[in-house]
């Protein structure tokens, strides 16, 4: 069996008085895709904030590996977390090229190191070619390959995305997800992705967590949840 890399511990976030994580347990596997759907409101995006340390936990604990990130009086900064986020959105700089998007959190590199990563990166990504170019200048699909190369350059064990095909057309957004699952196997790397959409949860998903109220409702993989939403569609 393949070794846990992320462990949840009964996580539990309150925002504004009001309970939004509930007692969270959840483990993900080396080199797995861990997909979190749920109603609005559920608490799939504070989830994924707080495994980035964009949100403190009010108790329980997260570790990547054997590192504990939260619990215990420990809060690690995102930055020293060894994880990367692509936001709902993008939240790409619209003033700054594709090169320069990519290789933003690379300051403290040597030109010609940061250089060779960002290229590296641009070329796993299907962007070779594109580098001068800024945002608008691309179709959505290749904005969202932008985002994923700015994460990945930064060589994190974990990949967090939070919807990150909620403003692609159908059409795009199957396209873009065969794609981004062929970037997150060919790297190797452990992803966790929140999106309401059962099309992104079957066709990206080893395993899918359902969330309700603020708790992990069920973990199952991936083909066991589709058969039982298609048997009870309207069911979450």
């Amino acid at each position: 069996m393949t070794a846990s890399l992320l462990g949840i511990h009964d996580a539990r976030v309150a925002l504004g008085g009001r309970d939004v994580l509930r007692g969270i347990n959840l483990q993900v596997s080396e080199g797995e895709v861990m997909i979190i759907v749920g109603p609005s409101g559920c608490g799939k995006s504070t989830l994924l904030r707080a495994i980035a340390g964009l949100q403190r936990l009010r108790s329980g604990h997260i570790q990547l590996d054997s590192e504990t990130l939260s619990g215990d009086g420990i809060h690690l900064p995102p930055q020293h977390r060894h994880t990367g986020m692509v936001f709902q959105g993008l939240a790409l700089f619209p003033h700054l090229t594709v090169k320069a998007n990519v290789g933003f959190g690379l300051a403290g590199s040597s030109r010609a190191e940061r250089e060779r990563r960002v290229n590296e990166e641009l070329v796993s990504v299907g962007l070779e070619g594109l580098g001068d170019r800024y945002p608008h200048q691309l179709s959505g699909g290749q904005q969202q390959r932008v985002a994923i190369a700015r994460s990945l350059v930064m060589r994190p064990r974990l990949l967090l995305m939070d919807e990150p095909f909620s403003d692609l057309d159908s059409t795009t957004r199957a396209e873009v997800r065969v794609e981004v699952l062929r970037i997150i196997r060919e790297h190797g790397v452990t992803a966790v992705i929140v999106s309401h959409d059962r099309e992104d949860a079957y066709h990206l998903g080893d395993r899918i967590a359902v969330m309700d109220r603020g708790r992990i409702a069920r973990v199952a993989r991936a083909d066991e949840v589709r058969m039982e939403w298609e048997a009870h569609p309207f069911s979450t």
